[in-house]
């Protein structure tokens, strides 16, 4: 029998898209019914398995590698918010869509038309991530890579064309509020 590394092993299952927010969402669900047991100690071992995941995610991979796999993550929180079916009336008017953001969400954004760079600031001293929420003691700062996933998504589509996005503040690496810069 073949031995596979601890490092390709959470390589694989990232890219497979079987953890974090797709296992998330099939384990920490607000849905489940609590009050069987069973589902109680389902939920308590999916948060621990997570929380042993990203801390071996964050100790044993390299950056780059971490920020790859885990903006791969995103999509699956993107796609079960019907994210596309909420942006469409925003799709090619960047204008509305940074509105929406700072009325809607609370967002607080500066808008650099000349370098095309937008500072988005979530303006929340809480992490709204629906996988941080759930998972205690464990380092989970490599999910913010998530996030950039989840802005590069959804700034990508109101464009209709690749954007770049980078955390450069998060509540999870320990700053006041999340904020992210996007390279239109």
């Amino acid at each position: 029998m073949e031995t596979i590394s601890r490092k390709y092993f959470i390589k694989r299952i990232c890219c497979a898209g079987a953890c974090l927010c797709g296992f998330g969402a099939i384990g920490l669900s607000n849905n489940i019914e609590t009050s069987n047991p069973t589902n109680e100690s389902n939920n308590k071992l999916n948060r621990e398995w997570l929380a042993i995941l990203l801390s071996n995610i964050s100790e044993q991979i390299e950056e780059n590698e971490k920020r790859n796999i885990l903006k791969g993550c995103a999509y699956a929180h993107y796609a079960s918010l019907g994210m596309d079916e909420v942006l469409a009336q925003y799709k090619h008017d960047l204008s509305k869509f940074i509105s929406f953001l700072e009325s809607e969400w609370g967002w607080k954004i500066e808008y650099n038309k000349k370098d095309n760079i937008i500072i988005a600031d979530e303006n929340k001293q809480v992490c709204v991530c629906p996988i941080a929420e759930n998972i205690h003691n464990s380092d989970l700062s490599s999910l913010c890579y998530c996030s950039e996933g989840f802005a590069e998504l959804m700034f990508s589509y109101i464009m209709q064309r690749p954007v770049s996005a980078t955390v450069i503040s998060s509540i999870l690496r320990g700053n006041k509020s999340c904020v992210y810069k996007i390279e239109l």
